[in-house]
């Protein structure tokens, strides 16, 4: 994660925010604005949205939600993304009382890398 996390901060389309609650690290989100393709402006993604299970249902996840919206806003993004495993029922749940809509389908492949 060390190495991952390094890259990720040296580049200004990331952003990382963290949450901390009583001195400790109980959550992150992690997020991308880039130029689209499709649209005009730009498009943001949320990549990845983290809670510790003990500190769960305290608005930890809404309020990293809403930092980083506020950070895409900012930035010029109207267009929020995110994905979300098909089986996670309560976080479909959570993203969808926060405005966000289902829209599509996802496709994954996993490519073969020569080193």
């Amino acid at each position: 994660m060390e190495t991952r996390l390094k890259l990720i901060l040296s580049n200004p389309a990331y952003r990382t925010f963290v949450a901390v609650m009583d001195g400790c690290v109980c959550g992150n989100i992690g997020t991308l604005a880039y130029p689209s393709y499709v649209h005009d402006d730009p498009s943001g993604r949320i990549l990845a949205l983290v809670t510790l299970s003990a500190a769960r249902r305290r608005g930890i996840g809404r309020a990293l939600i809403a930092t980083a919206e506020k950070d895409f806003a900012q930035r010029g993004v109207t267009r929020v993304a995110l994905d979300t495993r098909l089986t996670r029922k309560d976080a479909h749940k959570f993203y969808e009382s926060l405005g966000y809509e289902r829209n599509g389908w996802r496709f994954v492949k996993r490519l073969r890398v020569n080193k």
